[in-house]
């Protein structure tokens, strides 16, 4: 089986969603798959701050305007679907001073950067 490794540190919308998509196709098409939010890439993932990510740009806006599927819903299908783990940092966790509770149910348990790296080794790996 095929692993897909997805390093997410940008809070841009268009970043968030390609790695969704990545995730999700991913997930459906067998892989295993697994994403280690951190930074900016963790904010929206924390309960009732998804209305804070503005779009930043035109393609951004089409997304919205679009109604294409959000990036939270990609992930969460990624997870459900497929063979897909999306874990929090856990320093970025420590530094946004949120807990498991604060997260959206469908993460993992925190997850460090020598953990995450150790997993990477030999996969396909993508940084967004």
């Amino acid at each position: 089986m095929e692993r897909i490794c997805i390093l997410v540190t940008s809070g841009s919308r268009e970043k968030l969603q390609m790695a969704g998509m990545l995730a999700s196709v991913g997930a459906v098409s067998g892989s295993e798959v697994l994403v280690f939010l951190s930074m900016n890439a963790l904010t929206p993932f924390v309960k009732d701050r998804i209305d804070d990510i503005p779009a930043e740009g035109e393609l951004g806006q089409l997304i919205l305007d679009k109604q294409a599927p959000p990036f939270l819903q990609l992930f969460e299908q990624a997870v459900e679907l497929g063979d897909a783990k999306v874990h929090p940092c856990s320093m970025a966790m420590d530094v946004l001073g949120v807990g498991r509770d604060d997260l959206l149910p469908f993460l993992g348990a925190p997850l460090g950067l020598t953990k995450f790296l150790s997993e990477a080794q030999g996969a396909q790996t993508w940084s967004f």
